[in-house]
């Protein structure tokens, strides 16, 4: 039996937003989307040329408030060609919530808070 890895989800409350942060900082553009037929829901996969993998962006119309991610350490990281462009850019867009440069590594933060891992090649 075998498993293959295919999306990561995120629920968002500002769908919009959401998709332009991801394809501003990271590339990610959409590739599919999924819209219940009473309104409820909108699922958009993203993703670039990069990797197969996606992720799915989940809004949902009754969601009135931020999500509260709490004590949530999970994230996605993501390998950069170019790390020191992409800090640059980062650094402009103001969306640097961590940084270990002994690790040589740092972090993004999306609109809801989700934590984004930036590693370069090595």
């Amino acid at each position: 039996m075998k498993f293959k890895l295919v999306h990561n989800n995120l629920n968002v409350f500002d769908l919009e937003k959401s998709l332009q942060f991801y394809e501003e900082a990271l590339g990610l553009k959409e590739v599919r989307r999924k819209e219940a037929s009473d309104g409820s829901f909108i699922l958009v996969f993203i993703a670039n040329e990069e990797s197969a993998h996606q992720i799915e962006l989940t809004w949902l119309r009754d969601k009135k408030e931020p999500y509260n991610l709490g004590d949530n350490e999970v994230h996605i990281a993501f390998r950069v060609d170019d790390y020191e462009g992409a800090y640059a850019k980062h650094k402009e867009m103001g969306c640097i919530c961590y940084e270990n440069p002994g690790m040589g590594i740092y972090f993004i933060c999306d609109p809801d808070g989700y934590w984004l891992e930036v590693i370069p090649y090595r």
